[in-house]
């Protein structure tokens, strides 16, 4: 899925799978997780693993992938790229450094928000725009959670750039459906809702534009959205 939301020279790969084969991983990376409990070696291994694929998709040769600061993921020289994991969904995108200033991907789980998490991640003009949560198992799209998702890619994409943390509710984000659904019906359904979303940032930095710009899908009960920044952004913001 989280290819329908990159271009052409942006690599991805993604995975349902839980698990990975033993031996997946490189030594280095086995160390960094070597105490930690099931669930996190799992959402590590896996990651990795769309990561190699990802790489191969440049046509890079597999290699560790290490992390910094805040789990920054450390890839090789010249490429950007980031990851993501959730229950039943992982994936790696990973572009040039020519091509691609930076991106960030997140996946989540389509459903509510847990409770008070919604007051927390979202500004009061971002619940004025989405509205009520809509109730679990209705079919309708759970736009706290599409919204806490883009925030996600949002601080992905800014962070290795800026080396700032990003707030939550430093950015502000209007969210936009553009696939159509059924007329007269409450929703069309998870496994078919798509848009974009835009982030005003209200915490700012020269490296990157005040505006960033994404895409979010909703199938099979999973959430995915992304963020790119081009290179030249300055010189399209101008022209």
């Amino acid at each position: 899925m989280i290819e329908l939301l990159l271009p052409a020279d942006v690599s991805s790969a993604a995975t349902r799978a839980e698990t990975v084969p033993d031996g997946t991983l490189f030594p280095e990376e086995e160390a960094l997780i070597a105490k930690s409990v099931a669930k996190r070696r799992n959402d590590f291994a896996t990651a990795r693993a769309c990561a190699r694929r990802a790489m191969a998709g440049l046509g890079l040769p597999p290699v560790a992938v290490l992390h910094g600061h805040r789990g920054k993921p450390l890839w090789p020289e010249g490429i950007v790229g980031t990851l993501t994991h959730c229950a039943g969904y992982r994936a790696a995108a990973l572009a040039r450094a020519t091509d691609v200033l930076s991106l960030g991907i997140d996946a989540e789980p389509h459903a509510p928000l847990p409770t008070g998490v919604r007051e927390l991640v979202t500004l009061p003009a971002e619940r004025e725009r989405i509205g009520p949560p809509a109730p679990e198992g209705t079919g309708e799209i759970h736009w706290d959670r599409i919204l806490f998702s883009a925030k996600e890619s949002v601080f992905k994409t800014w962070y290795p750039v800026t080396g700032v943390e990003l707030d939550f509710v430093e950015a502000d984000l209007t969210l936009h459906r553009t696939d159509r659904p059924e007329s007269g019906a409450r929703s069309q359904g998870p496994a078919a809702a798509e848009g974009t979303f835009a982030a005003r940032l209200l915490l700012t930095d020269p490296a990157l534009p005040t505006t960033l710009h994404g895409r979010w899908r909703v199938e099979d009960d999973i959430v995915a959205t992304a963020v790119l920044v081009r290179p030249d952004w300055s010189e399209r913001t101008e022209s």
